[in-house]
């Protein structure tokens, strides 16, 4: 590639991260293919955005626990017996 046109793409892709975009390579299905672009192409219009940002993150959700007891707390541990037997019946030797 000749030097004015790395220069060139160099130029813009800082554009692009100072305004907060991020280039991304996805491989998926050649079905799914047009699924996704339309996914980024709502992402990208300024009136479709915040909905399509509001449905993604509901549906799938990016939060991700802070540690281990937010993510117990975020566990669905309906039904399980976390309870256990206090055991004394071991022999040690001092």
């Amino acid at each position: 590639m000749p030097p004015t046109k790395k220069q060139a793409l160099s130029a813009y892709r800082r554009r692009l991260k100072r305004h907060g975009v991020v280039r991304l390579e996805v491989s998926v299905r050649k079905d799914d293919a047009p699924l996704v672009r339309g996914v980024v192409r709502a992402l990208g219009d300024p009136a479709r955005e915040a909905d399509a940002r509001t449905l993604l993150r509901e549906r799938f959700g990016t939060g991700k626990p802070s540690g281990l007891k937010a993510l117990l707390a975020a566990a669905p541990l309906e039904g399980i017996d976390l309870s256990r037997e206090h055991d004394t019946s071991r022999d040690l030797e001092l």
